[in-house]
């Protein structure tokens, strides 16, 4: 079977690494090893001898899941943006990453950030206490609005991950309780128009389907959200 394409929310080496796995697999699915993605981000140029790493997605998509198993295989460590957003704030509050975080990275040093105050102040916007994370030649981001249009040229690679409404409401709901819900619909609501304005996910590096209904490893493996027979400019072409 010979597989061209040309336009498939994948970009890079990994078209190469998914098409030489694609023997492996049923032609109604598209799965990736993470090993496969873990390849392709070292093969990406540390800019000021870092590689940092987004994963994406709206609230309840399964992006943490995710960013955890990368950082867990690279050995990397893990900044979540929960350190940052409130119920409150879900965006607005980028100036501090970029100033505790991102810049300092960049620039060779130590991120050195305050983390949301959860525990004492779930519904407001305080922070209590200090993190660092040691400056380290990959590092991974998780969470919501981590690859957006501030930071994206400055990433070496950026995951979108996504799910349907229904199963973020749901999965949020069994997490925070029925008395969430509200502030789910709401925080649905300000992550879509921002997502949409920002065009976070035409621009992700990879697509992955943080909810789908094909067998698969879990932990080795992602599902991609661009099937072939969906992808535009795809031809499959069986011997």
């Amino acid at each position: 079977m010979e597989i061209t394409r040309s336009s498939f929310g994948i970009r890079g080496g990994l078209i190469e690494a998914a098409t030489r796995s694609f023997h492996s697999y049923r032609l109604d699915m598209w799965l990736l090893p993470l090993d496969d993605v873990v390849a392709e981000i070292m093969e990406r140029p540390a800019d000021s001898g870092i590689r940092i790493v987004g994963v994406d997605g709206p609230g309840g998509s399964g992006k943490s899941t995710l960013g955890a198993r990368i950082a867990t295989r690279i050995g990397a460590p893990l900044i979540q943006m929960d350190d940052f957003v409130s119920w409150v704030d879900l965006v607005g509050w980028w100036p501090r990453f970029e100033s505790q975080v991102l810049n300092p990275l960049l620039s060779g040093s130590d991120a050195h950030y305050q983390i949301r105050d959860w525990k004492n102040d779930e519904f407001g916007n305080s922070l209590k206490g200090w993190k660092t994370v040691a400056w380290s030649p990959v590092v991974v981001l998780e969470g919501l609005t981590c690859t957006r249009a501030a930071a994206a040229d400055r990433l070496a690679y950026r995951i979108w991950v996504e799910a349907p409404d229904e199963v973020r409401l749901r999965r949020g709901l069994e997490r925070d309780g029925e008395s969430h819900r509200q502030l789910w619909l709401d925080s649905m609501s300000t992550e879509r128009q921002f997502f949409t304005a920002d065009a976070t996910a035409a621009r992700a590096d990879l697509r992955v389907n943080g909810s789908p209904n094909v067998s698969h490893d879990q932990e080795s493996e992602v599902v991609l959200l661009d099937y072939p027979e969906k992808a535009t400019d795809t031809h499959l072409k069986a011997d």
